[in-house]
């Protein structure tokens, strides 16, 4: 085969670019498209009809015209049209609409044609397509991509003719165009003029129009028309876009800015920074010089948000300038190079939680707030975090427990004056973390040699422990013992807690009368049916209660608490349903919104005394339950409801008639700002009353918000109530006992307050009642999770009782405690809700807001240590006392002489030897299998010496072995006295029937 012989390279690059040579003559082939229609693209300046009852009939726009005075919209329209026969453009019969139709029909350029089905998609991609819409004309002012000055270039070089409407009007594309102010000083004044330029040649900002946000047109009508279109340099503004327009066109023309000579200073100062972020502003004649824009500052966004967290945001103010900022940043990096929420302007805020909010808001803040450059903005408002810097000390005791074998080890930490449980101090330690944030915003570090130490005895400690809660260490384990021991400074507990306000609670008690109330016009009789004998002070609140309703008035029942509240308002409610006001109209139930943990009570109370009247409750939202709340008010003469569920289910509480509204433990609704206070402000009921113990807790402005509700325009506004009796005060104008005397005197018509003190004679010497408590639904299904497991285990034990029984003790205990709460058992539930724990302290908030004292018992130190945390929460002062307590007599002593207003105590300590009588009520945490036991912890206040009435109330987890237990202790009265010190007896006496009646 011969060689193949390569091309010639003069072959080679003909081939590669289609080219002759420049010398070359060849002769004139004819284009595929030379023989083709041309296209071009026709503009025209139309005038937009205003809309006019029959618009839809005729065209929307008009070319716009020299002649025309014009009172619509102009806007710069194109449309296609194509090269006649006679050199002429012409519309022919395409449109944007068929275009993409019309290749073949009319011949056109192909390459033209390509250029023209790709217009309309660019023009509509930022705007929706809807019916109606011109199909004839495209307006530029809405093509909002910058892609048309591709598409005008490429229309050049393909040949497409950019033609006017008007004859011999000129279409062109310009270089660049810019949108400014322009300055001039004269003596008189200082005239900022908008100005449009197009390759530096000036426009008439009247007769021009924006292209999007990329470009501009300019337009001249008349024997010379033109159209010039042009991009701008950067992205136009939407103030540069007002500035171009016509007074009959598009927007009206913006005037000239003209600040008086005197005012100029002022200007440039206050105004000119804002003006010129906003739009370009020059002097061409230079008759002014601006200041130098200010430098660009670092706006560090700080926002303190819920549970303990904080989102920082960065973002540059002012004029943008990259030297300027690169200084700022390297100062702060500087000042600040372990900076945990680095300062970054392009990213997205970050939140910090808990420990880290914390200290970048205690330790960071301070310095940023010191850096040049930078400016730091708070929102909302700033917790008081700090830093426990104190040497720690630790107070550590032991005490055996009901297993002979094994010894509770109790620690508190103490440090700055403060003492902190050591239940969040074991998580934190068991967990590895470095320092540890505590609930008063507060925080430490556990790095301190002391902590490891005691990091190193827990961990120990724990490899011994058994699943109760709590740290146990065996008997055997001495040496550890010690160790712990000689961890202790202390022995006893010391508490920080804040000076109560009694102030308002003195005169609160000194307000009432013998009976509390003034005489009224005529005593009321009973109404029939009411089971229960009222006592002088509770008939004369019923009659009280009875008048404000009658007459339609607001009220506020403030009795000292455990005074038959309840008792008196359900007697009004019974009156009320059977002397109905309008005995015509439809009856309407009354509403009871009352906290969680009371609904139950308010059906039993009912239930007891007035069994006549018909009480519902609701207890899930209408979502939840899928019942309207039309169908559960239904045939009720009374419906009680939550707190919550009042909240949530507003609109449907809204939309029914009520009869009226009664608050009870309306503290709930003391704070004007809360959701659940405005749906009590809103919701349009005739007769509202508000049922609490403690009107006012913190300030007087609660009790403005009491009365807001439940008497709307006896006093002012919340602003006029403060400078009318807040302020006054605080500034001296008048004495505090005018101002006190002067609001006393408008409230004591519609408040009702009586304390034990005053009526002590008609109560019995102690009055005791059952709470019953729902779990929380979280903690509902961990206790039934339980419950089936233990009840599964133990009901096949139950032929070989004796051989099981601490099988069958061990379980018990185990619902005991997670009737209590869920944590007693697993840390991992440390988060689930503590309905009991809430109820305790709805209760004694208000005990201890009254100037009352307590007891609370319980079985478990380790709840105990948890109501102990609240306590500590909330920084209220207690005592605490169990069979770890080394000094006993001193800690008795304490409470006895001290003002703390709350005594722990558990059940083996506080069953002997023990009088604490300066303690008027009895909080029983969880119920015992003795009642002798119950007696005793109860007769530690009820006893000889005692002058005030003792209440007593026992906590009781609604449908547990808690229940179960109450009924055993009734029905096995033998059972319980059998077992007085050990609780191993009763285990060892309990029947298969017994256990299976606990499981049920």
């Amino acid at each position: 085969m011969p060689p193949t012989v390569p091309p010639d390279w003069k072959s080679a690059v003909e081939a590669l670019t289609g080219d002759a040579p420049a010398d070359q003559t060849l002769p004139a082939i004819a284009g595929p498209d030379d023989a083709r229609t041309a296209m071009g693209l026709l503009f025209e300046l139309r005038e937009q009809t205003p809309r006019s009852n029959d618009r839809w009939r005729g065209a929307t726009a008009v070319r716009a015209s020299a002649s025309r005075a014009g009172a619509g919209a102009i806007r710069l329209g194109v449309r296609p049209v194509i090269l006649s026969d006679s050199g002429k453009w012409v519309k022919s019969t395409i449109t944007w609409s068929n275009v993409g139709y019309q290749l073949n029909r009319l011949g056109l350029n192909v390459e033209q044609h390509r250029w023209f089905c790709q217009f309309v998609p660019l023009h509509r991609v930022d705007r929706p397509v809807y019916n109606g819409q011109d199909t004839e004309w495209l307006y530029l002012d809405e093509f909002e991509s910058p892609l048309l000055w591709h598409l005008l270039t490429e229309a050049n070089r393909l040949g497409i003719a950019l033609v006017g409407s008007h004859k011999d009007a000129a279409v062109t594309v310009a270089g660049t165009a810019t949108v400014a102010l322009d300055a001039v000083r004269t003596a008189e004044a200082l005239t900022l003029s908008p100005v449009l330029s197009i390759d530096g040649q000036g426009h008439p900002v009247d007769a021009a129009g924006a292209l999007g946000d990329h470009g501009v047109y300019a337009y001249r009508l008349g024997a010379d028309a033109a159209i010039v279109l042009a991009p701008s340099i950067e992205p136009l503004s939407t103030e540069q876009r007002r500035l171009l327009g016509s007074p009959g066109g598009r927007t009206p023309a913006t005037p000239d800015l003209v600040v008086p000579a005197g005012e100029v200073d002022e200007f440039l100062r206050a105004y000119y920074p804002a003006l010129r972020r906003s739009l370009p502003i020059e002097s061409a004649d230079a008759s002014i010089q601006f200041p130098p824009p200010p430098p660009p500052v670092l706006v560090h966004t700080v926002s303190f948000q819920p549970k303990q967290a904080v989102r920082l945001d960065w973002q540059w103010q002012g004029d943008r300038d990259d030297e300027a900022e690169d200084d700022v940043l390297h100062r702060l990096n500087t000042a600040l190079p372990d900076l945990s929420a680095p300062a970054d302007p392009a990213a997205p805020a970050v939140t910090l939680t808990g420990l880290p909010a914390a200290e970048y808001t205690d330790k960071t803040l301070p310095r940023l707030e010191t850096i040049a450059g930078v400016w730091v903005q708070l929102v909302g408002e700033k917790p008081d975090y700090r830093e426990l810097t104190a040497t720690p000390q630790l107070i550590v005791t032991t005490v055996e427990t009901e297993k002979r074998d094994w010894f509770d080890l109790g620690v508190i930490v103490r440090i700055d004056g403060r003492s902190i449980p050591f239940n969040p101090i074991f998580t934190a330690l068991a967990k590895g973390r470095k320092k540890l944030l505590l609930v008063d915003n507060s925080y430490l570090s556990l790095t301190q040699p002391v902590f490891d130490r005691l990091r190193e005895l827990i961990e120990e400690a724990r490899a011994l422990s058994e699943w109760e809660t709590g740290l146990r260490i065996n008997r055997h384990q001495a040496s550890l013992w010690s160790d712990f021991e000689d961890l202790a400074d202390e022995t006893e507990q010391a508490v920080s807690w804040r000076a109560a306000v009694g102030g308002l609670l003195q005169l609160e008690r000194g307000q009432a009368n013998a009976e509390g109330v003034a005489a009224l016009p005529r005593a009321t009789p009973l109404p029939a049916g009411l089971n229960a004998t009222l006592r002088p002070y509770q008939r004369a609140g019923y009659e009280w209660l009875v008048f404000l309703w009658e007459h339609g008035l607001g009220g506020i029942l403030a009795d000292d608490m455990g005074l038959g509240k309840t008792l008196q308002v359900l007697a009004l409610l019974s009156h009320a349903v059977q002397h109905p006001a309008d005995p015509v109209a439809p009856a309407r139930p009354f509403l009871v919104v009352a906290p969680t943990s009371v609904v139950a009570n308010w059906l039993a109370e009912a239930a007891k005394f007035t069994p006549g009247l018909r009480v519902g409750s609701v207890t899930s939202t209408q979502a939840t339950s899928g019942r309207p709340l039309a169908d559960q008010a239904r045939n009720v003469d009374v419906l009680v409801t939550s707190y919550a569920l009042f909240r949530l289910d507003f609109d449907a509480y809204q939309a029914h008639g009520w009869a009226g509204l009664i608050l009870d433990e309306a503290q709930f609704v003391k704070n004007r700002t809360s959701q659940v206070y405005r749906s009590a402000v809103y919701i349009d009921v005739p007769f509202t009353l508000a049922v609490t113990g403690t009107p006012v807790e913190n300030n007087l402005l609660e009790l403005w918000a009491l009365f807001s509700i439940v008497a709307p325009g006896l006093f002012p506004s919340a602003r006029r109530f403060t400078e009318e009796y807040l302020r006054p005060a605080e500034r001296g104008v008048r004495s505090q006992a005018e101002l006190i005397g002067r609001l006393r005197r408008r409230i004591r018509p519609l408040m009702l307050r009586r304390t034990k003190d005053v009526v002590a004679r008609d109560l019995p010497a102690k009055q005791e009642q059952v709470l019953r408590i729902d779990l929380d639904p979280e903690h509902r299904e961990i206790y039934d999770t339980f419950l089936q497991r233990e009840r599964q285990k133990l009901l096949g034990l139950m032929d070989d009782l004796e051989a099981n029984r601490f099988i069958v003790f061990r379980s018990i205990t185990l619902l005991r405690m997670l009737s209590l709460d869920a944590s007693l058992v697993d840390d991992q539930y440390a988060g689930v809700p503590s309905s009991k724990l809430d109820a305790l302290f709805e209760q004694l908030d208000e005990v201890v807001a009254e100037g009352h004292r307590a007891l609370i018992f319980s079985q478990f130190t380790s709840y105990l240590a948890l109501a102990a945390a609240r306590l500590d929460a909330r920084g209220v002062r207690y005592s605490y006392l169990d069979g770890s307590t080394t000094d006993r007599p001193g800690v008795i002593d304490e409470f006895k002489t001290g003002d703390a207003p709350v005594f722990l105590i558990s059940l083996k300590a506080g069953g002997f030897g023990l009088n604490l009588t300066e303690a008027d009520y009895v909080f029983l945490l969880d119920p015992w299998w003795n009642p002798a036991s119950e007696s005793q912890a109860i007769d530690r206040t009820h006893r000889i010496g005692q002058t005030r009435n003792v209440m007593v109330y026992r906590l009781v987890a609604a449908d547990t072995i808690e229940e179960k237990v109450m009924a055993l202790k009734e029905s096995k009265a033998k059972l319980v006295e059998a077992v007085l010190d050990d609780e191993a007896v009763f285990a060892k006496t309990l029947t298969a029937d017994d256990i299976r009646a606990l499981l049920e």
